[in-house]
């Protein structure tokens, strides 16, 4: 999978980050003052921020990947976009309430994300069909968070494939809202 070129700040963050788990991890402190909301200009470094929106949402995403959760519940919550409701499904399912995961993921409808998505799930498992469900022509994100749920719970041992979806399906649309703070329109 290819990823965007990120400026210092972002690409160090990213970086140096061990995959997320897969439900809710200990936060890091020691991000928390490169991640204050104040300083995201920073983040960006010299790249101009077209959509203040998305790069917040960027920024719900690097606290995500730290695991503190709160900070990145907080920011998605108050971003009533699809990409939003997106990073709020993913916040949910990480701490482990799949069943507001699910509805933060209908707010999320059919979005960019997932062809690529489906394609790079289907390339973990070895092909379409391995997995029933969201793996025949189109991403099912109800049937992941099935998935994360019944592995969370013990009942199915898919813990690393879930980890390395989950860890895919962040930079996807870390990706897909970097783009979008940056691009011009």
């Amino acid at each position: 999978m290819q990823t965007l070129s990120y400026p210092p700040a972002i690409a160090k963050l990213i970086e140096q980050r061990p995959r997320m788990p897969l439900v809710a991890g200990t936060p890091d402190p020691s991000v928390s003052e490169q991640l204050d909301s104040a300083m995201i200009e920073r983040l960006f470094g010299k790249e101009v921020i077209h959509d203040r929106t998305a790069a917040r949402l960027c920024l719900a995403g690097l606290w995500l990947l730290y695991d503190h959760l709160d900070e990145c519940h907080s920011i998605a919550q108050s971003i009533e976009t699809s990409d939003g409701s997106y990073w709020h499904a993913i916040m949910h399912r990480r701490e482990g309430d799949f069943s507001n995961s699910k509805y933060w993921y209908h707010r999320v409808g059919d979005h960019p994300i997932f062809p690529a998505l489906l394609e790079e799930t289907t390339r973990l498992v070895g092909g379409v069909g391995v997995l029933p469900l969201f793996l025949e022509t189109h991403w099912d994100p109800f049937a992941f968070v099935d998935l994360v749920g019944r592995t969370f719970r013990g009942q199915s041992n898919s813990e690393k494939l879930c980890r390395d979806i989950q860890q895919t399906e962040w930079q996807l649309l870390f990706d897909h809202c970097y783009r979008k703070a940056i691009e011009s329109r």
